[in-house]
């Protein structure tokens, strides 16, 4: 039975550290959590098979220990968060390597090294969105961003525990009525707290990732940055205090494209679909591993100006993100463009993965960011 002591332990313990239960791991708290994650027979049983597919079925009896003690091995050094982030910068550059002909940025120069700012992207890719934006954060010598993933991807605690190693920090979107609320207003608070201690944010323009290809900001998102400030500052004096900064991260080749286009038609012919139990984690890994082709990413402008609603501050954000996007031959050549065949055997090649409308969509998917990029172009243009 629950104490009144034990409760104002716990209430008192909160009031030191109000965002621990959403917060990335500190550094303090690597040892015991790397100790965790490698007694997790769950995990190593994950990584055995994602290691030895065939072999893990008949041995994995004998690979399990053998796995672990690997793991142990690696990870023995390792007592802090960017010693962490150094181990997963090694898979990172492997990763690259494996699955993207070129990553190239641009932008990126016009940030400094002793801000901290709130990049809002674009979401294509569930895990590989932030890691090519810090990816390219580490390598420009800054700072890399605390990264914000819904709780919807975390049901196994150890994948829960990698990520907030990994600087991520956790967006309650179970949470219902009330608890929304207060759940919206502790990461309200918490997006500013990490602004204005020194440390950058990533977040998603929305919530899930753009399966049609049409990049869109939620203005509720916006308004969720507002929520703990309302009372201190107005919209547009908080829009100045978080140095926000749109991002566009762009895809040759998306290697959940076919996914993505069969759920859609599944929704427009039948009015819904239904996910299966692992088909985020599914996503996740597709991701990772998946032929990427060539991959930009591009920094915007800090958003400077006067803002009175959400509103204003998502078509602003939408219009960087559009005329960065750094369009690929794909884009171009689902556009109907003037491509080289490159382009377009690339293209084919993805169609002949889905069948009937799924087709149609997804070209239209390829197609959609070339549309966005003309239409800001040509508001560009009127207002000159």
């Amino acid at each position: 039975m629950t104490t009144d002591a034990q409760l104002q332990e716990d209430s008192d313990k909160q009031q030191e550290d109000p965002y621990k239960e959403i917060r990335p791991y500190r550094d303090d708290e690597v040892g015991q959590v790397l100790f965790d994650i490698l007694h997790d027979n769950e995990f190593i049983d994950a990584i055995t098979k994602y290691q030895f597919p065939k072999a893990s079925k008949w041995a994995g009896w004998f690979l399990r220990p053998v796995v672990k003690q690997v793991l142990a091995a690696r990870l023995s050094d390792i007592d802090s968060v960017e010693g962490f982030q150094e181990l997963v910068s090694t898979y990172m550059a492997k990763m690259i390597n494996r699955s993207t002909t070129k990553v190239s940025c641009s932008g990126i120069e016009k940030l400094a090294h002793d801000e901290s700012y709130l990049f809002v992207s674009n979401h294509r890719d569930i895990a590989m969105d932030p890691a090519f934006v810090n990816w390219m954060l580490y390598h420009n010598k800054m700072e890399t961003a605390r990264i914000a993933i819904g709780d919807n991807l975390l049901r196994k605690p150890y994948v829960s525990d990698l990520m907030r190693l990994n600087k991520s920090f956790i967006v309650n979107r179970s949470a219902k009525g009330r608890e929304m609320m207060t759940a919206l207003t502790q990461l309200s608070s918490y997006i500013d707290h990490s602004i204005q201690t020194g440390h950058s944010v990533w977040i998603a323009q929305r919530e899930g990732r753009a399966k049609d290809g049409n990049d869109r900001t939620d203005p509720a998102l916006l308004k969720m940055f507002y929520m703990s400030q309302r009372k201190q500052r107005s919209f547009s004096e908080m829009v100045e205090r978080l140095n926000i900064v749109p991002v566009s991260i762009s895809y040759e080749l998306d290697p959940c494209d076919a996914a993505k286009a069969n759920e859609l038609a599944a929704k427009a012919s039948d009015g819904n679909y239904v996910k299966g139990e692992f088909e985020d984690i599914q996503s996740i890994v597709r991701g990772i591993v998946g032929n990427k082709g060539r991959v930009h990413v591009a920094f915007g402008d800090v958003i400077t100006g006067d803002f009175q609603d959400a509103d204003a501050l998502a078509a602003e954000i939408d219009r960087q993100i559009y005329l960065n996007y750094r369009l690929q031959l794909t884009n171009l050549a689902a556009s109907g463009q003037e491509t080289d065949a490159e382009g377009q055997a690339l293209l084919e090649q993805r169609l002949e993965q889905v069948t009937g409308s799924a087709r149609d969509i997804l070209k239209a998917m390829y197609a959609k960011p070339v549309e966005n990029f003309k239409a800001a172009e040509a508001e560009l243009v009127g207002m000159d």
